[in-house]
């Protein structure tokens, strides 16, 4: 087996749970996500439709994909078959199967953060880029994965100062139905350390697996709330020989993702 990074083996992961003839939210460049998605795409779902920026497009035919560099970034265009207003046209009751979010907060019931820090003073000692449309697709999706690139107490917290994106709130068992958002909320957050899921009763996160090489101590020491820890945690399965030579022929021969 080849040797592969962190967040190769992240993506890798990640590809196995979306489906084919599944619509997959993107984003506008979420590189972990991003290459998940089209590794999917590419190698068992080749009826998955992928809404890049403001274009729903299959890419299986596609050889190589550039990465649109922002937003309305028009480069999908040669590949699209429609274009909608995202994520305006994603308010129909679950329309999207799945999306990605992160946060600069992520607490204990799966809430993220994207909107800054308060201070003392009630000014923002740190100011993050706003809720960039999460609030809508944390709410409709299907289900969502929160993925980030960092593990640390200050990331990881036991309630976010401000709730960009609603995951299970304060783990009422009908806190989302109470709110009427249609959308099953989160299924994994997926970090450089392990795989999180959310505990059925408690709705916190709860350790799902470990990446090869990381201890259950790593991840609490690096975690800002108690991680609930089952019996027999398992290690995340690395990348085959076939999801690294797609992965790194067709969706990320610049190398990105083996930048650690």
């Amino acid at each position: 087996m080849a040797e592969y990074s962190t967040k190769e083996l992240m993506a890798c992961w990640l590809s196995r749970d979306l489906r084919d003839r599944e619509k997959i939210g993107v984003g506008a460049n979420f590189p972990v996500p991003r290459a998940a998605s089209l590794l999917a795409h590419f190698l068992h779902g080749p009826n998955m439709k992928m809404i890049m920026g403001a274009f729903t497009v299959n890419l299986v035919d596609v050889e190589r994909v550039r990465p649109p560099r922002y937003f309305t970034d028009y480069a999908p265009v040669r590949w699209a078959e429609g274009a909608g207003n995202f994520p305006l046209e994603l308010l129909t009751f679950h329309k999207l199967d799945a999306f990605f979010i992160s946060g600069i907060q992520i607490d204990a019931y799966g809430n993220t953060n994207l909107i800054g820090i308060p201070g003392k003073d009630g000014s923002f000692k740190f100011r993050g880029p706003g809720s960039i449309g999460t609030a809508t697709l944390a709410a409709v999706a299907r289900r969502y994965y929160i993925v980030t690139d960092h593990h640390n107490p200050r990331l990881f917290v036991e309630r976010c100062a401000l709730v960009s994106a609603a995951g299970y709130g304060d783990g009422s068992p009908d806190f989302r139905s109470g709110l009427s958002l249609p959308g099953a909320g989160p299924r994994y957050c997926i970090t450089p350390l392990c795989v999180f899921d959310f505990c059925p009763d408690s709705r916190r996160m709860r350790l799902f697996s470990l990446h090869p090489g990381v201890t259950i101590e790593e991840v609490v020491e690096n975690t800002g709330f108690e991680v609930e820890v089952p019996e027999g945690v398992k290690s995340t399965p690395p990348p085959d020989s076939r999801e690294l030579e797609m992965l790194r022929r067709r969706v990320d021969p610049e190398g990105s993702l083996r930048d650690e």
